[in-house]
């Protein structure tokens, strides 16, 4: 399969307690049903919150883009899950 599209997710926790490394395990099963992750990072947002930063590598004809994210938002502890960018490699 032709990965041929990079996605940048960025996804907010619902408050500081919840465990991005937790979330981040959780999003790789997710994705691997669509196509891989490349990177992945924290970044401090505000007052101790910090958002989970993700760039997934997907097939254009497969899709996934819209399932991935539904998947995401009912993940326990994600509160908001917002696509950055989206571009064909």
């Amino acid at each position: 399969m032709e990965l041929n599209v990079a996605a940048r997710l960025r996804i907010m926790p619902k408050s500081v307690d919840v465990n991005l490394d937790e979330i981040k395990e959780k999003l790789t099963g997710i994705v691997e049903k669509y196509g891989k992750i490349h990177s992945s990072e924290v970044n401090p947002i505000a007052f101790g919150l910090n958002s989970l930063d993700v760039a997934i590598l997907l097939n254009d004809a497969k899709g996934g883009m819209e399932e991935i994210e539904a998947e995401i938002r009912n993940l326990q502890g994600v509160g908001e899950v917002n696509v950055i960018d989206v571009n064909r490699l």
